[in-house]
């Protein structure tokens, strides 16, 4: 017997793999996904945990990310109401915060129209009468607080659903498992992989390097390949205290450098993030650095006097993938990328970047770019964008 033959093989069981994933096994190609530790045990688990079009984008220009991402929103609430939640965000204005209340107002009214004005684009202010319900928020000097909608989720049960229901369509998972070699085959791959100590082959027609902050080391792996992008892995630390807020999430400017600060409840607790420190070294050694939790926790008390001298229970870092440039992480392209090693025919996919509030649609964008090597399982493509997710 030959090695088994896969249409696609993925590597890397994050949202973006499981996505792609699901995406190829609903159009009936024959999958396989191939992580190395568990599904979502990676980046994919370190997130904000928030489905958003990610107002603050609107100041760096990054219109059609925000929109899509709005548009992505819209169906996640749809497929996955159990998993994706609209939660109110205050976004409080003190007399020393940078942008004035012209300004989010400005922003709040765009995020709408980009959101086509759906009853989910509803904004306005708190009146003051009410600031004293909002979970213990300073309000010395305070000057507005304004109110929006955007949505929560679990980041890890969401990747796990995706790539629950790419298993369901067909797909088939091998975690824990480490992807050893790729090699140019005249049909397309040969995949060499490792499962509990033993040495295994198989072949396919093309590859999805899905592995996130390690996609360029993976690229090393391969016999052929594309040029690897240069990038930068920018680290972003949370922190979760006791305490849980009950009003919503609060958007606030750290003090410190202006930067945009999430104070969120989760899980009975608060959990406060993120940071924005470039990292070099081991992406599986990442983690927070003290200068990152004294940070956000100086961030949280100037907001919230009250956590001061409460224990910090957690903290947890991940890495963020973006385009190596000279500037500032917060000014740098938020848009996917998607790389081949072909324009015609392409063998190899890397993903670079990517949101978890945009996965499907990156995952319908992998289908495309990798349409002329696929051979078509069916008359037309099915689109993801109805399929619901179970837990």
């Amino acid at each position: 017997m030959g090695d088994p033959f896969y249409d696609a093989v993925v590597i890397g069981g994050g949202i973006h793999g499981a996505g792609v994933a699901q995406a190829l096994a609903v159009n009936g190609h024959s999958v396989l996904v191939l992580e190395q530790h568990t599904v979502a045990s990676g980046t994919s688990s370190r997130s904000s945990k928030l489905i958003h079009g990610g107002l603050r984008y609107l100041e760096s220009f990054h219109i059609s990310l925000v929109k899509e991402c709005l548009q992505e929103r819209a169906i996640l609430l749809r497929n996955a109401p159990h998993l994706v939640k609209l939660v109110p965000f205050y976004i409080p204005v003190f007399p020393e915060t940078t942008r004035r209340p012209w300004q989010f107002r400005a922003g709040l009214s765009l995020y709408a129209a980009l959101n086509s004005f759906k009853p989910s684009s509803r904004f306005g202010t708190v009146a003051e009468k009410e600031w004293k319900n909002l979970d213990g928020l300073a309000t010395n000097n305070l000057q507005k607080v304004f109110y929006y909608q955007d949505a929560q989720t679990d980041d890890v049960t969401l990747t796990r659903a995706v790539m629950n229901s790419a298993v369901q369509h067909g797909a088939e998972l091998m975690a824990p498992c480490e992807f050893m070699s790729a090699d140019a085959t005249d049909g397309g791959v040969s995949i060499c992989y490792q499962q509990e100590g033993q040495t295994n082959q198989c072949q396919t027609r093309v590859v999805i390097n899905a592995t996130g902050p390690w996609v360029n080391q993976v690229l090393d792996k391969f016999s052929f390949a594309h040029a690897p992008l240069p990038i930068e892995l920018v680290q972003g630390t949370h922190i979760i205290l006791p305490g849980e807020l009950m009003q919503g999430v609060y958007y606030v400017e750290a003090p410190a450098d202006q930067r945009a600060v999430f104070v969120m409840p989760w899980q009975g607790n608060t959990m406060v993030g993120t940071t924005e420190t470039v990292y070099t070294g081991d992406p599986g050694a990442v983690h927070p650095l003290e200068t990152e939790i004294d940070y956000l926790l100086k961030t949280l008390i100037h907001y919230f006097p009250h956590y001061q001298g409460k224990p910090m229970l957690d903290s947890f870092a991940g890495l963020r993938v973006l385009p190596h440039d000279e500037g500032h992480p917060f000014s740098r392209s938020r848009d996917t990328q998607l790389v081949v090693d072909s324009d015609h025919s392409p063998r190899l996919l890397s993903i670079y970047g990517g949101k978890l509030t945009a996965y499907r649609i990156t995952a319908e964008k992998v289908m495309q770019k990798l349409g002329s090597s696929l051979k078509s399982a069916s008359s037309s493509r099915i689109s993801t964008k109805d399929i619901l997710l179970d837990c």
